[in-house]
């Protein structure tokens, strides 16, 4: 049966770390994604756990019938200069002890590389992991990587290939779906590449910036080297829903028994309990219909 979990940051700001369990069970989830958060850990930062936290977090989740399936930290392992990379791969290897820790088996991130040093950036991903690769190996944890707008890579089937790479089954792929325009909208042939190696599937929608001659959003001046995107609730953006899970199905991502989906709308902040059950629903019956 296909896992649904909630990714909590819209409730960052409100909602005590240690909640999150209670929370997520409260509007129907049985599953979580621990993602950046103050009291965890935030964006580049080293994380902020203790052993004791850890252990509080684990009871809390037991004692609300969660099951944390997988945690998300943000780690420039990629970045084109030595002092910021390497102090993303210290804190991803503790990430990756603290995910053991809490009985984890997955850890999904992003390249977080640069664009503009794409040469150097992929070296500097390939650098990295010779060093998380043996952790990841030790602790039994599964990475995998999303290639997020303004990353080194964007394109969904280059980003699998500098996965292929790495020659380690340790190492799989995110696909997003509110990324995926900036990923070649490309999920038929994707997917099917990825086989497998298809770790985990988030789910929010986005608009399709490559629509309207490119004008359906302007930056002044022209030519700004942006990226736009939305994490809206599923139907409100461009995403072919019934395309995306109907490639699911056909390359048995739905009949995994370890299968993930992830709802992570970050748009409705201000009615976030009302979109997160509707996401729920909307999960249960698109994995019905496909």
């Amino acid at each position: 049966m296909v896992r649904i979990a909630l990714d909590p940051t819209p409730y960052n700001d409100t909602v005590h770390l240690l909640d999150f369990p209670d929370l997520v069970a409260g509007l129907g989830y049985e599953y979580l994604q621990l993602t950046p958060n103050p009291d965890f850990g935030r964006h580049f930062h080293y994380p902020k756990v203790d052993t004791s936290m850890v252990q509080a977090l684990k009871k809390r989740a037991s004692d609300a019938g969660v099951t944390i399936t997988s945690v998300l930290p943000v780690q420039r392992f990629s970045w084109p200069e030595e002092p910021q990379r390497e102090a993303a791969v210290r804190n991803m290897k503790r990430y990756i002890e603290i995910a053991a820790e809490l009985g984890v088996p997955m850890v999904n991130t992003e390249f977080s590389g640069r664009p503009e040093r794409e040469e150097d950036s992929e070296a500097g991903f390939y650098r990295s992991m010779e060093e998380l690769i043996p952790v990841l190996e030790r602790e039994g944890i599964q990475l995998n990587i999303d290639p997020h707008p303004d990353d080194f890579v964007e394109d969904g089937l280059e980003a699998w290939r500098i996965i292929r790479g790495l020659n380690s089954t340790q190492v799989g792929f995110v696909y997003v779906a509110s990324h995926s325009f900036h990923m070649g909208d490309q999920a038929t042939t994707l997917i099917p590449e990825l086989g497998d190696r298809l770790g985990a599937v988030y789910a929010a929608d986005t608009f399709d910036h490559n629509r309207s001659n490119g004008l359906r959003y302007i930056t002044n001046p022209p030519g700004n080297a942006v990226r736009v995107h939305q994490h809206l609730s599923i139907g409100d953006g461009d995403v072919d829903w019934a395309e995306l899970f109907g490639t699911l199905k056909a390359t048995g991502y739905l009949d995994r028994e370890d299968a993930l989906i992830v709802s992570n709308v970050f748009a409705e902040n201000e009615h976030a309990d009302d979109c997160s059950r509707e996401q729920l629903a909307m999960l249960k019956e698109l994995i019905a219909n496909a």
